[in-house]
Protein backbone atom coordinates (compact mmCIF):
# COMPACT_ATOMS: atom_id res chain seq x y z
CA UNK A 1 0.00 0.00 0.00
CA UNK A 2 2.96 2.11 1.17
CA UNK A 3 4.48 1.74 -2.67
CA UNK A 4 1.09 2.36 -4.49
CA UNK A 5 0.83 6.00 -2.68
CA UNK A 6 4.01 6.48 -3.34
CA UNK A 7 3.91 5.80 -6.83
CA UNK A 8 0.82 8.33 -7.15
CA UNK A 9 2.45 11.07 -5.01
CA UNK A 10 5.55 11.07 -7.21
CA UNK A 11 3.52 10.60 -10.40
CA UNK A 12 0.17 11.88 -10.16
CA UNK A 13 -0.82 12.57 -14.11
CA UNK A 14 0.45 9.14 -15.27
CA UNK A 15 -1.47 7.67 -12.09
CA UNK A 16 -4.60 9.52 -13.41
CA UNK A 17 -4.53 7.86 -16.29
CA UNK A 18 -3.96 4.38 -14.97
CA UNK A 19 -7.03 5.04 -12.64
CA UNK A 20 -9.11 5.83 -16.09
CA UNK A 21 -7.69 2.84 -17.59
CA UNK A 22 -8.56 0.27 -14.61
CA UNK A 23 -12.02 1.79 -14.42
CA UNK A 24 -12.90 0.78 -17.63
CA UNK A 25 -11.58 -2.21 -17.21
CA UNK A 26 -13.20 -3.02 -14.47
CA UNK A 27 -16.95 -1.81 -16.39
CA UNK A 28 -16.54 -4.06 -19.14
CA UNK A 29 -18.05 -6.97 -17.48
CA UNK A 30 -20.91 -5.13 -16.62
CA UNK A 31 -21.82 -4.25 -20.56
CA UNK A 32 -24.10 -5.99 -21.99
CA UNK A 33 -23.56 -6.70 -26.03
CA UNK A 34 -23.86 -3.72 -27.88
CA UNK A 35 -25.35 -4.28 -31.71
CA UNK A 36 -22.09 -2.91 -33.49
CA UNK A 37 -20.34 -5.44 -31.53
CA UNK A 38 -22.42 -8.13 -33.04
CA UNK A 39 -22.19 -7.02 -36.44
CA UNK A 40 -18.73 -6.99 -36.60
CA UNK A 41 -18.12 -10.41 -34.51
CA UNK A 42 -20.78 -11.77 -37.49
CA UNK A 43 -17.74 -10.40 -39.62
CA UNK A 44 -15.32 -11.61 -37.96
CA UNK A 45 -17.41 -15.61 -38.06
CA UNK A 46 -16.98 -15.08 -42.49
CA UNK A 47 -13.55 -13.36 -42.66
CA UNK A 48 -13.34 -11.45 -46.00
CA UNK A 49 -11.07 -9.25 -47.72
CA UNK A 50 -13.12 -6.41 -47.29
CA UNK A 51 -17.27 -6.10 -46.76
CA UNK A 52 -20.08 -4.20 -47.99
CA UNK A 53 -19.59 -1.31 -45.32
CA UNK A 54 -15.94 -1.35 -44.25
CA UNK A 55 -12.87 -2.93 -44.50
CA UNK A 56 -12.11 -5.64 -42.08
CA UNK A 57 -9.68 -4.81 -39.63
CA UNK A 58 -12.13 -4.63 -36.67
CA UNK A 59 -13.04 -8.22 -37.76
CA UNK A 60 -9.95 -9.64 -37.61
CA UNK A 61 -9.09 -8.20 -34.79
CA UNK A 62 -12.13 -9.65 -33.19
CA UNK A 63 -11.65 -12.58 -34.31
CA UNK A 64 -8.01 -13.12 -33.11
CA UNK A 65 -9.36 -12.45 -29.49
CA UNK A 66 -11.85 -14.65 -29.91
CA UNK A 67 -9.80 -17.98 -30.78
CA UNK A 68 -7.87 -17.01 -27.90
CA UNK A 69 -10.28 -16.61 -25.20
CA UNK A 70 -13.44 -17.86 -26.35
CA UNK A 71 -16.60 -16.33 -27.74
CA UNK A 72 -18.14 -14.08 -25.34
CA UNK A 73 -19.54 -10.43 -24.83
CA UNK A 74 -16.59 -9.61 -22.70
CA UNK A 75 -13.48 -11.11 -25.09
CA UNK A 76 -15.32 -8.39 -27.80
CA UNK A 77 -15.12 -5.65 -25.67
CA UNK A 78 -11.69 -7.01 -24.19
CA UNK A 79 -9.82 -6.83 -27.43
CA UNK A 80 -11.46 -2.81 -28.00
CA UNK A 81 -10.04 -2.20 -24.77
CA UNK A 82 -6.72 -3.56 -25.63
CA UNK A 83 -6.38 -1.93 -28.88
CA UNK A 84 -7.60 1.62 -27.41
CA UNK A 85 -4.70 1.40 -24.47
CA UNK A 86 -2.11 0.81 -27.27
CA UNK A 87 -3.62 3.43 -29.12
CA UNK A 88 -3.12 6.15 -25.90
CA UNK A 89 0.74 4.33 -25.50
CA UNK A 90 1.38 5.24 -29.21
CA UNK A 91 -0.35 8.71 -28.46
CA UNK A 92 2.01 9.46 -25.55
CA UNK A 93 5.05 8.66 -27.41
CA UNK A 94 3.61 10.71 -30.53
CA UNK A 95 2.95 13.51 -28.15
CA UNK A 96 6.46 13.40 -26.39
CA UNK A 97 8.04 14.43 -30.27
CA UNK A 98 6.33 18.00 -30.06
CA UNK A 99 5.73 18.51 -26.09
CA UNK A 100 7.66 19.50 -22.85
CA UNK A 101 6.96 17.04 -19.84
CA UNK A 102 4.47 19.73 -18.73
CA UNK A 103 2.48 19.86 -22.02
CA UNK A 104 3.21 16.33 -22.28
CA UNK A 105 1.33 15.55 -18.84
CA UNK A 106 -1.56 17.71 -20.23
CA UNK A 107 -1.62 16.02 -23.52
CA UNK A 108 -2.10 11.95 -22.35
CA UNK A 109 -4.79 13.52 -19.11
CA UNK A 110 -6.51 15.12 -21.44
CA UNK A 111 -7.15 12.54 -24.33
CA UNK A 112 -7.32 10.06 -21.72
CA UNK A 113 -10.51 11.81 -19.15
CA UNK A 114 -12.82 11.98 -23.14
CA UNK A 115 -15.57 10.39 -23.67
CA UNK A 116 -14.24 9.11 -27.35
CA UNK A 117 -11.96 7.06 -25.62
CA UNK A 118 -14.22 5.71 -23.11
CA UNK A 119 -16.71 5.04 -26.74
CA UNK A 120 -13.96 3.12 -27.96
CA UNK A 121 -12.64 1.29 -25.39
CA UNK A 122 -16.10 -0.48 -24.57
CA UNK A 123 -17.52 -0.48 -28.35
CA UNK A 124 -16.86 -2.78 -31.47
CA UNK A 125 -16.12 -0.32 -34.16
CA UNK A 126 -13.67 -0.06 -37.09
CA UNK A 127 -12.31 3.83 -35.81
CA UNK A 128 -10.73 1.17 -32.62
CA UNK A 129 -8.04 0.11 -35.19
CA UNK A 130 -8.07 3.35 -37.31
CA UNK A 131 -7.03 5.40 -34.38
CA UNK A 132 -4.09 2.78 -33.52
CA UNK A 133 -2.49 2.89 -36.54
CA UNK A 134 -3.21 6.08 -37.47
CA UNK A 135 -1.08 7.19 -34.85
CA UNK A 136 1.23 4.74 -35.85
CA UNK A 137 1.42 6.28 -39.05
CA UNK A 138 1.81 9.72 -37.35
CA UNK A 139 4.95 8.41 -35.50
CA UNK A 140 6.92 7.30 -38.43
CA UNK A 141 6.45 9.89 -41.14
CA UNK A 142 7.63 12.44 -38.10
CA UNK A 143 10.54 10.23 -37.75
CA UNK A 144 11.03 10.00 -41.49
CA UNK A 145 10.50 14.04 -41.68
CA UNK A 146 11.89 15.73 -38.38
CA UNK A 147 14.82 12.91 -38.32
CA UNK A 148 15.49 12.05 -41.36
CA UNK A 149 15.65 8.39 -40.85
CA UNK A 150 14.42 6.73 -44.44
CA UNK A 151 13.36 3.66 -43.28
CA UNK A 152 10.10 4.94 -41.32
CA UNK A 153 9.01 5.86 -44.74
CA UNK A 154 8.30 2.16 -45.48
CA UNK A 155 6.52 1.42 -41.99
CA UNK A 156 5.01 4.57 -42.42
CA UNK A 157 3.58 3.60 -45.57
CA UNK A 158 2.95 -0.11 -44.07
CA UNK A 159 1.11 1.68 -41.34
CA UNK A 160 -1.05 4.47 -43.55
CA UNK A 161 -1.82 1.06 -45.32
CA UNK A 162 -3.17 -0.58 -42.42
CA UNK A 163 -5.21 2.53 -41.57
CA UNK A 164 -7.22 2.21 -44.48
CA UNK A 165 -7.77 -1.62 -43.80
CA UNK A 166 -9.62 -0.07 -40.89
CA UNK A 167 -11.47 2.67 -42.44
CA UNK A 168 -11.37 5.02 -45.05
CA UNK A 169 -11.35 7.97 -43.62
CA UNK A 170 -7.78 7.33 -43.32
CA UNK A 171 -6.89 8.57 -46.97
CA UNK A 172 -7.06 12.14 -44.83
CA UNK A 173 -3.34 10.84 -43.48
CA UNK A 174 -1.76 10.99 -47.18
CA UNK A 175 -4.15 14.23 -47.88
CA UNK A 176 -2.59 16.08 -44.45
CA UNK A 177 1.09 14.07 -45.55
CA UNK A 178 1.23 16.08 -49.03
CA UNK A 179 -0.72 19.22 -47.68
CA UNK A 180 1.84 19.87 -44.99
CA UNK A 181 4.71 19.28 -47.10
CA UNK A 182 3.29 21.49 -49.85
CA UNK A 183 3.17 24.43 -47.25
CA UNK A 184 6.52 23.54 -45.28
CA UNK A 185 9.09 25.84 -46.65
CA UNK A 186 11.81 23.52 -45.30
CA UNK A 187 10.34 20.06 -46.40
CA UNK A 188 8.90 20.60 -49.49
CA UNK A 189 11.95 19.07 -51.13
CA UNK A 190 10.68 16.14 -49.91
CA UNK A 191 7.85 16.08 -52.46
CA UNK A 192 10.35 15.22 -55.05
CA UNK A 193 12.06 12.55 -52.94
CA UNK A 194 11.80 8.96 -54.21
CA UNK A 195 11.28 7.85 -50.35
CA UNK A 196 7.78 9.20 -50.06
CA UNK A 197 6.24 8.19 -53.37
CA UNK A 198 7.63 4.68 -52.26
CA UNK A 199 5.86 5.04 -48.99
CA UNK A 200 2.44 6.28 -50.90
CA UNK A 201 2.79 3.24 -53.03
CA UNK A 202 3.18 0.86 -49.88
CA UNK A 203 0.30 1.89 -48.55
CA UNK A 204 -1.68 1.31 -51.76
CA UNK A 205 0.02 -2.38 -51.57
CA UNK A 206 -1.26 -2.53 -48.26
CA UNK A 207 -4.63 -1.79 -49.50
CA UNK A 208 -4.99 -4.30 -52.08
CA UNK A 209 -7.32 -6.93 -50.12
CA UNK A 210 -10.04 -4.20 -50.04
CA UNK A 211 -9.51 -2.61 -53.65
CA UNK A 212 -10.03 -6.57 -54.98
CA UNK A 213 -12.87 -7.41 -52.66
CA UNK A 214 -14.41 -4.15 -54.32
CA UNK A 215 -13.56 -5.24 -57.93
CA UNK A 216 -15.21 -9.01 -57.03
CA UNK A 217 -18.21 -7.09 -55.59
CA UNK A 218 -18.82 -4.37 -58.21
CA UNK A 219 -17.11 -2.12 -55.98
CA UNK A 220 -19.84 -1.97 -53.77
CA UNK A 221 -18.23 -1.09 -50.53
CA UNK A 222 -16.84 2.21 -52.35
CA UNK A 223 -20.02 3.11 -53.66
CA UNK A 224 -21.60 2.84 -50.66
CA UNK A 225 -19.20 5.48 -48.77
CA UNK A 226 -19.18 7.46 -51.87
CA UNK A 227 -21.86 8.31 -54.55
CA UNK A 228 -24.41 6.91 -51.72
CA UNK A 229 -23.57 9.53 -49.22
CA UNK A 230 -22.66 12.49 -51.87
CA UNK A 231 -25.62 12.09 -53.65
CA UNK A 232 -27.21 12.92 -50.36
CA UNK A 233 -24.76 15.96 -49.86
CA UNK A 234 -25.57 17.44 -53.21
CA UNK A 235 -29.61 17.76 -52.41
CA UNK A 236 -27.92 21.02 -50.14
CA UNK A 237 -30.80 20.99 -48.10
CA UNK A 238 -29.99 23.17 -44.99
CA UNK A 239 -30.51 21.35 -41.38
CA UNK A 240 -29.47 23.85 -37.80
CA UNK A 241 -30.37 20.52 -36.25
CA UNK A 242 -27.59 18.50 -38.22
CA UNK A 243 -25.33 21.45 -37.25
CA UNK A 244 -25.71 22.10 -33.66
CA UNK A 245 -26.33 18.23 -33.34
CA UNK A 246 -22.53 17.72 -34.12
CA UNK A 247 -21.66 21.03 -32.25
CA UNK A 248 -22.91 18.62 -29.22
CA UNK A 249 -21.95 15.42 -30.02
CA UNK A 250 -18.37 16.50 -30.44
CA UNK A 251 -18.66 18.31 -27.11
CA UNK A 252 -19.76 15.55 -25.59
CA UNK A 253 -17.04 13.09 -27.07
CA UNK A 254 -14.22 15.63 -26.06
CA UNK A 255 -16.19 17.12 -22.89
CA UNK A 256 -16.45 21.27 -23.15
CA UNK A 257 -13.46 22.35 -21.51
CA UNK A 258 -11.48 20.66 -24.52
CA UNK A 259 -13.64 20.71 -27.73
CA UNK A 260 -14.20 24.61 -26.66
CA UNK A 261 -9.93 24.72 -26.64
CA UNK A 262 -9.88 23.00 -30.02
CA UNK A 263 -12.08 25.61 -32.02
CA UNK A 264 -10.47 28.40 -29.78
CA UNK A 265 -6.97 27.35 -31.01
CA UNK A 266 -8.28 26.56 -34.36
CA UNK A 267 -9.18 30.25 -35.02
CA UNK A 268 -6.34 31.08 -33.40
CA UNK A 269 -4.41 29.20 -35.91
CA UNK A 270 -6.94 30.50 -39.51
CA UNK A 271 -6.39 33.88 -37.96
CA UNK A 272 -2.61 33.87 -38.60
CA UNK A 273 -2.95 32.31 -41.77
CA UNK A 274 -5.35 34.50 -43.00
CA UNK A 275 -4.89 37.81 -42.06
CA UNK A 276 -1.15 37.73 -40.87
CA UNK A 277 -0.36 35.57 -43.91
CA UNK A 278 2.01 33.91 -41.43
CA UNK A 279 2.44 30.05 -40.88
CA UNK A 280 3.45 28.08 -37.78
CA UNK A 281 6.74 26.51 -37.13
CA UNK A 282 6.91 23.27 -39.00
CA UNK A 283 5.82 21.05 -36.10
CA UNK A 284 2.81 22.43 -35.61
CA UNK A 285 1.95 22.74 -39.13
CA UNK A 286 2.66 18.79 -39.04
CA UNK A 287 0.20 18.94 -36.29
CA UNK A 288 -2.50 21.17 -37.90
CA UNK A 289 -2.36 19.06 -41.29
CA UNK A 290 -3.55 16.33 -39.61
CA UNK A 291 -6.21 18.06 -37.36
CA UNK A 292 -8.18 20.99 -39.35
CA UNK A 293 -8.31 19.15 -42.61
CA UNK A 294 -10.50 16.41 -40.71
CA UNK A 295 -11.78 18.33 -38.09
CA UNK A 296 -12.92 21.09 -40.36
CA UNK A 297 -13.26 19.51 -43.09
CA UNK A 298 -16.51 17.84 -41.74
CA UNK A 299 -18.09 20.48 -39.86
CA UNK A 300 -18.26 22.12 -43.14
CA UNK A 301 -20.77 19.94 -44.24
CA UNK A 302 -22.58 19.33 -41.14
CA UNK A 303 -25.50 22.33 -42.44
CA UNK A 304 -26.26 20.06 -45.15
CA UNK A 305 -25.44 16.13 -44.31
CA UNK A 306 -25.74 14.91 -40.76
CA UNK A 307 -22.15 13.92 -39.38
CA UNK A 308 -21.52 10.81 -37.47
CA UNK A 309 -20.14 11.64 -33.94
CA UNK A 310 -16.57 9.19 -34.92
CA UNK A 311 -15.78 10.51 -38.08
CA UNK A 312 -14.19 13.50 -36.45
CA UNK A 313 -12.43 11.57 -34.09
CA UNK A 314 -8.72 11.14 -35.94
CA UNK A 315 -8.21 14.75 -35.35
CA UNK A 316 -8.32 14.37 -32.11
CA UNK A 317 -5.08 12.48 -32.14
CA UNK A 318 -2.98 15.71 -33.09
CA UNK A 319 -5.34 18.42 -31.85
CA UNK A 320 -5.14 17.41 -28.28
CA UNK A 321 -1.74 17.75 -29.05
CA UNK A 322 -1.96 21.11 -29.55
CA UNK A 323 -4.47 21.81 -26.47
CA UNK A 324 -2.27 20.86 -24.17
CA UNK A 325 -0.28 23.80 -25.03
CA UNK A 326 -3.08 26.32 -23.98
CA UNK A 327 -4.55 24.14 -21.20
CA UNK A 328 -3.52 25.86 -17.89
CA UNK A 329 -3.84 23.68 -14.37
CA UNK A 330 -7.78 25.26 -13.74
CA UNK A 331 -8.81 24.12 -17.46
CA UNK A 332 -7.61 20.56 -16.97
CA UNK A 333 -8.97 20.48 -13.41
CA UNK A 334 -12.44 21.27 -14.53
CA UNK A 335 -11.98 18.92 -17.53
CA UNK A 336 -10.92 16.85 -14.96
CA UNK A 337 -14.26 16.88 -12.63
CA UNK A 338 -16.33 17.00 -15.67
CA UNK A 339 -15.04 13.96 -16.88
CA UNK A 340 -15.13 12.10 -13.20
CA UNK A 341 -18.88 13.71 -13.13
CA UNK A 342 -19.91 12.02 -16.92
CA UNK A 343 -18.22 9.30 -16.31
CA UNK A 344 -20.40 8.10 -13.14
CA UNK A 345 -23.47 8.71 -14.63
CA UNK A 346 -22.41 5.83 -17.02
CA UNK A 347 -21.54 3.84 -14.28
CA UNK A 348 -25.01 4.26 -12.57
CA UNK A 349 -26.43 3.40 -15.91
CA UNK A 350 -24.21 0.68 -16.86
CA UNK A 351 -24.90 -1.00 -13.11
CA UNK A 352 -28.85 -0.37 -13.41
CA UNK A 353 -29.76 0.92 -16.22
CA UNK A 354 -32.14 4.01 -14.61
CA UNK A 355 -32.80 5.30 -18.43
CA UNK A 356 -34.49 3.23 -20.96
CA UNK A 357 -32.49 3.66 -23.90
CA UNK A 358 -35.00 3.84 -27.10
CA UNK A 359 -33.27 2.47 -29.36
CA UNK A 360 -31.43 -0.39 -30.93
CA UNK A 361 -28.41 0.90 -29.92
CA UNK A 362 -28.67 -0.19 -26.53
CA UNK A 363 -26.68 -2.60 -24.30
CA UNK A 364 -29.42 -4.02 -22.37
CA UNK A 365 -31.81 -7.12 -23.66
CA UNK A 366 -30.55 -8.74 -26.52
CA UNK A 367 -29.75 -12.22 -24.65
CA UNK A 368 -32.88 -11.76 -23.42
CA UNK A 369 -34.76 -11.49 -26.63
CA UNK A 370 -33.40 -14.19 -28.29
CA UNK A 371 -34.36 -16.51 -25.55
CA UNK A 372 -37.81 -15.37 -26.25
CA UNK A 373 -37.24 -15.88 -29.69
CA UNK A 374 -36.18 -19.18 -29.32
CA UNK A 375 -38.62 -20.47 -27.25
CA UNK A 376 -41.43 -18.68 -30.18
CA UNK A 377 -39.53 -20.81 -32.49
CA UNK A 378 -40.01 -23.82 -30.98
CA UNK A 379 -43.70 -23.58 -31.86
CA UNK A 380 -43.25 -23.14 -35.00
CA UNK A 381 -40.47 -25.70 -36.59
CA UNK A 382 -39.32 -25.78 -40.42
CA UNK A 383 -39.06 -22.05 -39.78
CA UNK A 384 -36.26 -19.17 -39.92
CA UNK A 385 -35.56 -16.09 -38.02
CA UNK A 386 -34.99 -12.52 -39.48
CA UNK A 387 -35.59 -9.29 -38.97
CA UNK A 388 -37.41 -6.24 -41.00
CA UNK A 389 -35.84 -3.33 -39.27
CA UNK A 390 -32.09 -3.19 -40.86
CA UNK A 391 -29.06 -5.12 -39.55
CA UNK A 392 -28.75 -4.21 -35.70
CA UNK A 393 -31.65 -6.94 -34.31
CA UNK A 394 -30.45 -9.41 -36.58
CA UNK A 395 -27.29 -9.23 -35.59
CA UNK A 396 -27.75 -9.05 -32.02
CA UNK A 397 -29.71 -12.29 -32.44
CA UNK A 398 -27.52 -13.84 -34.26
CA UNK A 399 -25.00 -13.65 -31.84
CA UNK A 400 -26.71 -15.71 -29.23
CA UNK A 401 -28.92 -17.71 -31.04
CA UNK A 402 -27.64 -21.41 -32.59
CA UNK A 403 -29.41 -20.79 -36.00
CA UNK A 404 -28.51 -18.15 -38.74
CA UNK A 405 -30.80 -15.13 -37.94
CA UNK A 406 -31.24 -13.22 -41.34
CA UNK A 407 -31.82 -9.51 -42.31
CA UNK A 408 -34.08 -7.66 -44.06
CA UNK A 409 -32.51 -8.11 -47.15
CA UNK A 410 -33.86 -11.63 -47.15
CA UNK A 411 -37.30 -10.67 -47.97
Amino acid sequence: MNKIKLFINNNPYISLVLAFQLYRFILLPFFGLMTQDAYYFYYSKNLDYSYFDHPGMIAYIIRIFTEIFGKSVFTIKFADFVITSLTLISFYKLASYFLSKKYLKNAIVLITSTLFISILSFNSTPDVPLLLFWTLALICLYKAIFEENKIYWIWGGIAMGLAFDSKYTSVLLQIGLIGFLILSKKYRKILISPWLWASILISALVTFPVWWWNYQNDFASFLFQSSDRTSKISEFIISPKNFFGAIGHQALLLLPILFLILINISFKYFKKVLIRFKLPSDKTLFLLAFFIPTFFGFFLITPIYWVKLNWMMPSYITGIILASIYTSKKMLRFQLGFSILVHLLITIEVLFYIVPIKSDDTWYGWDKLATEVESIQQNYPNTFVFSNDNYKTSAALDFYMNDDVYAQNIV
